[in-house]
């Protein structure tokens, strides 16, 4: 599409972005009761995991997603990640053990390793090139939505009613946005059928070095996040705040900021949004490994909360600027990669720096800044200046 005129919003880009609410509300819902659930299996110790085995599975399926997105249709890709969640909802009630837990979690990645990698090559179909920031953001408002709502209801759902009911109704927000995706229009003109070959990667097909700068940055602004989901429902607990009220600031100061986050990066660049958006990161995360009481606790969300929604649409619309027209499926699962190994990685350092001792809280929080001044700073080397700027598609 490359009249540069035209509305963003049209009826398929409305109904990607009611999908992707369902589809992030649907895992997300039960993420703050994961980890007191897990140690009443007797899996304290294990908390790491939980974040880590998630992203792992999403990491190795994303090369197939990628292929698939580019070869057989960005609908289909979507809709069995949408399937997966709501088979993974359905089953946590039946696993009763550490280790089903924790094959379930392995299970429950493929969500995300299909779906979000659909939806970005579906939105880089349908979006003109001077509106792509603007329309990552936008998506990116329903997909945070999702994130709010999904950690806020999901713990009221499991004390009014049941763990198990909460685990039902997170099966069920992923069959309606199934359902929504059923009725949309392919975008991939020369779709192939599935075929045993598309599941064969080879090593060309895994990577796209085109797109390292973004996905390298996006793998070190979401490594807070992997510590985050890991240990902060702990850290409520122990200030007895609500487990989802963190996520809720967090989330509602990102949506406050994504759309004009995308607009800026459309206008003045996407390099020079994301420096912003990784400063106020690094500064949040600082303040996170000192914040002692609910009111810093949720300063801080507000402050992270600003920088991931500066950061988040800047990189996904980068990524598809540097990616070939017939490889952005492969552009952007190659960034799914990056960040999924982020979040794991924060997860996996998080779990073993914080070992159970809320003592250990800060140094989690000073690791995470540094990670996130690595990121800030790499925005000004050389490898980055170097980049060609995209004007047109």
């Amino acid at each position: 599409m490359n009249n540069n005129t035209e509305s963003i919003y049209t009826l398929q880009f409305g109904l990607l972005c009611l999908s992707g609410l369902l589809f992030f509300s649907s895992f997300n819902m039960i993420i703050p009761e994961l980890p007191s659930h897990l140690t009443r299996l007797g899996g304290g110790e294990y908390k790491g995991l939980i974040i880590a085995l998630f992203t792992l599975t999403a990491g190795l399926s994303r090369p197939f997603s990628g292929k698939l997105a580019d070869r057989v249709g960005r609908v289909p890709v979507m809709i069995v990640g949408a399937l997966v969640c709501g088979v993974a909802g359905l089953m946590y009630p039946l696993a009763g053990s550490v280790w089903a837990f924790l094959l379930l979690r392995l299970f429950n990645g493929f969500s995300t390793g299909f779906k979000p990698t659909g939806t970005s090559a579906y939105v880089a179909d349908i979006i003109p090139f001077s509106k792509r920031g603007e329309a990552m953001g936008v998506i990116g408002f329903f997909g945070t939505m999702g994130m709010a709502l999904g950690p806020a209801v999901g713990p009221l759902i499991a004390e009014h009613f049941s763990l198990d009911i909460m685990f039902y109704c997170s099966s069920f927000a992923a069959v309606l946005s199934v359902l929504i995706l059923i009725g949309m229009k392919e975008t991939l003109v020369h779709k192939e059928p599935v075929r045993w070959e598309h599941f064969r990667i080879h090593r060309d097909e895994i990577y796209e070095p085109k797109v390292f700068a973004p996905a390298f940055m996006l793998m070190l602004s979401v490594f807070a996040f992997g510590a985050i989901l890991t240990v902060l429902p702990d850290v409520s607990d122990q200030l007895g705040m609500s487990r989802g009220l963190f996520f809720t600031y967090y989330t509602v100061a990102s949506l406050l900021v994504r759309i004009v986050a995308g607009k800026a990066s459309d206008k003045y660049g996407r390099v020079p949004v994301l420096k912003v958006g990784s400063f106020i990161i690094c500064i949040a995360l600082l303040c996170l490994a000192n914040a002692d009481s609910v009111f810093l606790l949720l300063f801080t969300a507000v402050l992270y909360g600003l920088g991931s929604g500066l950061c988040s649409p800047t990189v996904f619309a980068w990524t598809v600027d540097l990616s070939d027209v017939n490889r952005r499926g492969r552009g952007m699962a190659t960034m799914y990669i990056f960040l999924e190994v982020g979040i794991g990685l924060g997860a996996l350092l998080s779990g073993w720096l914080y070992a159970n001792d809320l003592s250990n809280i800060s140094r989690v929080f000073y690791a995470c800044a540094a990670m996130s001044a690595v990121g800030f700073l790499y925005l000004f080397s050389k490898s980055v200046r170097n980049l060609p700027v995209v004007t047109e598609v």
